[in-house]
């Protein structure tokens, strides 16, 4: 009985007799590392690759250093795109007022070389502007005269087609940053798999490739609009230049040469009187 009650004891306490248990020698469990949070980037390498990111916050964040180029880009565009509406307003380059007023007084006769001279300089529109060109070759053949007033439209469509370029650049170059982060972004995802004990998880890599296509959904985003603001500036631009020819075409056929000699063999119906000018103050005479 004395030689049982030591091996009952041992059976129960799991420890063979003589030998000191190895429980207060076994190593702490390693602490439990923390959750990821899903806006980290990951071209960082720190982002959590099983989940998306859903507030746009984290998504920029989750899209790395790309994300500021592409919302620089799209700063631009809007900047430039409420400035190229504002230059071309139809009453800006094309008042209405101006024009009407201007081919009335030359088909009745009631400016001279001078005088139209100086209501183009003071309206400063851009039809104006070349109607200017035109103007200062009074009297010429036709040709030459016509030939000065394209000068002058090309002058003026190039000051309308300014900053369209800037536009149809970042509607360019947004994509191309998004998916450079795009790429840069698959190459963190394999590699943090790949180093990690993910390998063979599909929702890890799911989800990896989830947040690297931020950018280029970013990108697109911001280049979509680009393009269309673009396109619909192109088109007015063309739609004001095929105006701006119409009307110039009148003038030149009232002051060319040849439209003065058939003007002085058909002189106006009546005798209205001499304007003081159009949209401007009368000018003073020197005493």
């Amino acid at each position: 009985m004395s030689l049982a009650a030591p091996a009952l004891a041992w059976q129960d306490d799991g420890d063979p007799p003589g030998e000191s248990s190895t429980d207060g020698l076994r190593e702490p469990a390693a602490p439990e590392k923390p959750a990821q949070k899903p806006g980290l980037a990951i071209l960082d390498g720190s982002a959590d690759l099983g989940s998306i990111p859903t507030r746009l916050s984290e998504m920029f964040v989750a899209g790395g250093w790309v994300m500021w180029p592409i919302a620089l880009c799209s700063i631009v565009a809007f900047t430039f795109a409420i400035e190229r509406m504002v230059v071309l307003r139809r009453r800006r380059v094309i008042p209405r007022d101006f024009v009407d007023r201007f081919i009335e007084h030359l088909e009745q006769g009631q400016l001279d070389r001078n005088e139209a001279i100086e209501l183009c300089l003071k309206n400063g529109s851009p039809i104006a502007d070349v109607f200017l060109h035109g103007v200062r070759k009074w009297g010429k053949p036709s040709v030459e005269v016509e030939q000065a007033i394209i000068d002058g439209g090309e002058r003026q469509v190039g000051h309308l087609r300014k900053h369209l370029r800037i536009l149809n650049g970042v509607s360019t170059i947004t994509p191309l940053l998004g998916l450079l982060g795009t790429v840069f972004g698959m190459i963190m995802c394999f590699n943090q798999i790949a180093t990690s004990s993910a390998m063979g998880k599909s929702e890890q890599l799911a989800g990896g490739i989830g947040v690297a296509l931020l950018t280029t959904a970013f990108g697109l985003t911001v280049a979509i609009p680009a393009m269309l603001v673009y396109m619909y500036f192109a088109g007015r631009i063309d739609a004001l230049v095929m105006e701006m020819d119409t009307v110039s075409q009148k003038v030149v056929d009232l002051i060319s040469a040849e439209g003065l000699v058939e003007q002085a063999a058909s002189p106006p119906r009546g005798s209205p009187p001499r304007p003081k000018g159009i949209h401007t103050a009368p000018a003073t005479k020197a005493t």
